[in-house]
């Protein structure tokens, strides 16, 4: 089962004072880039959470966010009385006329004016966040899952095109080299010399030789029940489908520099374009 890289999942962990908001978002990329958005106070927490969504999700641009809301009732940051206190007696002696909502407006924003009581993490509530990070990360596991069968069904699409494309190649080759023949036949007739037939059929045979797409036909064929197979498999290997179509598109581009026969050739750019569309998608398989 392939899985897209893209995805987004949420949860929401209601405590008694607080409420804890986790999103995590992933885009395709070539390898992992985690970028964290955590606060300050559960900071000592962050490697252990980085790993968490690291193993889970593998590959892609992620960003993972925690949000906290306080409710009211607790808060860690308190104002510190004596402090502003002073900063208002100095600011009066500099402005004597000045409201004292005013002064109290600016001593509020001076330093040291809130002080923030730094408690140790409790354990139940981390647990709580945990739990909650592996509700967003199942969530954004299913998004890819579900993005994974749309594109299943895309690559099917276009390998079923492409081996279509492939038939009408195999339908076209007799026609093709005996084409290729007559018209080498009729360059040496044109020549009107005397030609030994022996030596002539050897080399006809030899350059027929280097048109032939007999191997290119049957490896094309073979990558394309691979890929099948590949899409089919339990686990999601993007790179491994992205090698394959690799090896597809050199069999094509081979079939296309031999082919010397118009017909073909338009066949060939039928495959290489549906080819594009699958490596298009492929950068977005995990």
């Amino acid at each position: 089962m392939i899985k897209s890289m893209t995805g987004f999942g949420k949860s929401v962990t209601q405590l008694p004072t607080k409420k804890i908001t986790i999103e995590i978002k992933s885009l395709n990329s070539k390898n992992q880039d985690l970028n964290a958005r955590i606060p300050s106070f559960y900071r000592e927490k962050e490697l252990e959470l980085r790993n968490l969504v690291a193993q889970k999700l593998e590959r892609g641009k992620i960003d993972f966010s925690l949000y906290v809301e306080l409710n009211g009732e607790e808060t860690s940051s308190s104002i510190n009385a004596e402090v502003v206190k002073q900063y208002m007696k100095q600011l009066r002696e500099v402005t004597p006329d000045a409201a004292d909502i005013e002064l109290l407006k600016i001593a509020t924003r001076l330093p040291d004016a809130l002080k923030t009581e730094r408690d140790e993490i409790d354990e139940e509530e981390y647990q709580s966040i945990l739990a909650g990070v592996e509700e967003a990360l199942n969530a954004i596991d299913t998004y890819r899952e579900d993005e994974g069968k749309a594109l299943k069904k895309d690559f099917e699409l276009r390998i079923k095109n492409i081996a279509a494309n492939l038939e009408e190649v195999i339908k076209l080759d007799p026609e093709r080299m005996t084409g290729v023949r007559q018209r080498l036949t009729k360059a040496v007739s044109d020549l009107k010399t005397e030609v030994d037939e022996n030596r002539f059929e050897q080399e006809l045979t030899y350059y027929l030789e280097k048109y032939d797409i007999t191997e290119e036909k049957v490896r094309l064929s073979n990558h394309l029940k691979y890929f099948q197979k590949s899409l089919d498999s339990a686990d999601s290997n993007g790179k491994k489908l992205a090698f394959i179509s690799q090896e597809m598109g050199r069999e094509i581009n081979t079939i296309g520099s031999k082919s010397n026969y118009a017909p073909m050739q338009q066949v060939v750019v039928r495959m290489k374009d549906e080819l594009e569309k699958i490596k298009e998608q492929l950068l977005n398989v995990l």
